[in-house]
């Protein structure tokens, strides 16, 4: 695969998994329904584990544009790729929510709260408040790229095992710091489906919330660019 279908495959796969575990904990009538927010947290790393692992070797895996701005600001990439990166994040973002949705397209039909259609799409705040949401969101994807760093030093790389750690690593964010906003930390995993959201024939669906949808984009970028300078 070359970067951007790696990108593109890696992605989908991130966010079948990732929002497929959200559906199955908020949708109605689903075989995991009310299950809580530790298996959310846990089916989330491991759909960054399996969507890593898949493009580890065609592309490095990025995944999430915070990383690939954070590695280009480093110089270990081209910025001529970025767009490569990028535009299959945030199209293998776009297929893998509506993957999620022909997957759950019955119980969709059958949930009635709108926020938690949304919320199988997109993130949103427990509170809202812009200043206080964008520092989370920053926080968050510091300690991802920050940790990111170490694991693919050439002392540290496992190779393609290093999907492992960036599993635990998302794992421990979503346990600890994904209760204000649910921790988006990848401005593609937030905005791909909320687009899908937004031009998807789900029903009953209510808003987008495109208001708040620019800090799970804005955030991440500035954590990650921080996190270049330690």
């Amino acid at each position: 695969m070359n970067i951007f279908t790696s990108e593109l495959v890696g992605t989908a796969i991130l966010i079948l998994l990732g929002n497929g575990v959200v559906a199955n904990v908020v949708l109605n009538k689903t075989k995991g329904n009310n299950s809580g927010w530790i298996v959310i947290t846990f089916g989330w790393a491991m759909a960054v584990f399996v969507g890593v692992f898949i493009s580890s070797k065609a592309s490095g895996a990025h995944l999430n544009p915070a990383v690939t701005l954070a590695l280009a600001y480093l110089g270990k990439i081209e910025a001529s790729i970025i767009p490569s990166y990028i535009g299959g994040q945030l199209l293998g973002a776009m297929l893998g929510s509506l993957l999620v949705w022909l997957s759950y397209k019955q119980h969709y039909a059958q949930t009635e709260d709108t926020a938690a259609k949304l919320a199988t799409f997109s993130t949103g705040p427990a509170i809202r408040s812009t200043v206080h949401n964008l520092i989370t969101e920053a926080i968050g994807a510091f300690v991802l790229i920050f940790a990111v760093l170490f694991i693919i030093a050439p002392a540290n790389s496992l190779g393609a095992l290093d999907a492992l750690p960036v599993a635990f690593i998302v794992l421990a964010i979503g346990l600890s710091l994904g209760g204000p906003t649910g921790y988006a930390i990848n401005p593609v995993r937030d905005l791909g489906p909320r687009i899908m959201h937004a031009i998807l024939p789900i029903g009953k669906k209510g808003s987008s919330d495109w208001a708040y949808s620019w800090i799970p984009v804005v955030g991440p970028i500035i954590g990650g660019l921080l996190a270049n300078g330690f």
